[in-house]
């Protein structure tokens, strides 16, 4: 299932490349807080303004399902890469891996898919 998701975002991430370069993750820190995880997350992308910009990342299993879903309320021009966490994200018992996307306003444009490996 999870083939198939990365399938998935890897053609939608090429076609948004011809108009634009899709976020980039360089990194995610995650972070057993006893009640959830806290996840953060370095992107990088070029955002022009309000016409062009990070507009999101989530957490995915597996299997494709939504864990988390982080909003980014304005552009980061000036803040190149930046960083943003989410708190108490709640992971399935038995989960050993999740995926973090990054969205992009200019076309639904994706991040490729960043592997994070839990550890309790």
């Amino acid at each position: 299932m999870i083939r198939a998701l990365l399938l998935s975002l890897a053609l939608s991430t090429t076609a948004a490349a011809v108009q634009a370069d899709p976020p980039r993750i360089l990194d995610v820190k995650v972070r057993d807080s006893g009640m959830g995880w806290k996840i953060s997350v370095t992107i990088e992308h070029e955002d022009t303004g309000w016409d062009h910009y990070v507009t999101g990342w989530e957490v995915l299993d597996e299997a494709g399902n939504r864990l988390a879903y982080r909003e980014l309320h304005h552009p980061h021009v000036a803040e190149q890469p930046f960083t943003r966490s989410l708190h108490s994200v709640t992971v399935p018992d038995g989960t050993r891996k999740v995926y973090v996307v990054a969205h992009c306003s200019n076309d639904g444009g994706t991040s490729e898919p960043y592997k994070v490996k839990l550890k309790r």
